[in-house]
């Protein structure tokens, strides 16, 4: 039974986070090695022949936010980079938006693991090490938001695999811009 100085922690926690703040500057580190550790994660995941197998498509699903443009680092002027922003980089916003991927990218994965797969049990093993750094880093900073529970997966699983294994490509692109991104505000450049 959860005690009312419980829940209102866990409220404290949902509130503090939901506004899109900076984790403090104790959880940077934590988070740098866990943006770090989901990258490897799904790195490791996309080479491995579980998940994609019979799959030759190598196109891409990510998720509609707008964290590749709201992380970009602050222009520089002798940059030759194209997607910099021409306003200056606002740490909240990145927050908010790497918050709604990974709520999304954890909601995918678990919708998916309840669908019927090809090799229930070798799939699960792959992916729930992913949603378990998902859900620590949630936990740790980021914002708890429900997504709502649309129908992504069918009863054919190959079409599932098929979803699933562009889907995780989607997510290999955005942890490392999601990467880029801790680094970035964890070195504090974006306050100079």
């Amino acid at each position: 039974m959860v005690s009312l100085t419980d829940s209102f922690l866990l409220l404290c926690v949902i509130l503090r986070a939901s506004t899109g703040f900076p984790v403090s500057a104790k959880d940077h580190e934590s988070c740098v090695k866990l943006f770090g550790d989901l990258l490897q994660n799904v790195t490791a995941l996309l080479e491995s022949p579980i998940l994609c197998f019979g799959i030759s498509s190598d196109k891409v699903a990510v998720s509609q936010t707008e964290t590749v443009h709201a992380c970009a680092p602050n222009p520089t002027q002798n940059s030759g980079c194209v997607s910099q922003r021409n306003s200056s980089f606002i740490e909240s916003e990145c927050w908010r938006n790497i918050n709604a991927d990974l709520a999304y990218y954890d909601i995918a994965i678990q919708l998916y693991l309840k669908s019927n797969l090809r090799s229930s049990q070798n799939e699960t093993a792959l992916l729930e090490p992913t949603r378990t750094i998902i859900q620590r880093l949630r936990k740790v900073s980021l914002l708890h938001k429900q997504e709502e529970g649309a129908k992504m997966w069918d009863s054919d699983s190959y079409n599932n695999r098929n979803k699933m294994c562009k889907l995780m490509r989607g997510f290999h692109l955005r942890a490392i811009t999601m990467n880029r991104a801790i680094c970035y505000m964890s070195s504090g450049d974006h306050r100079n």
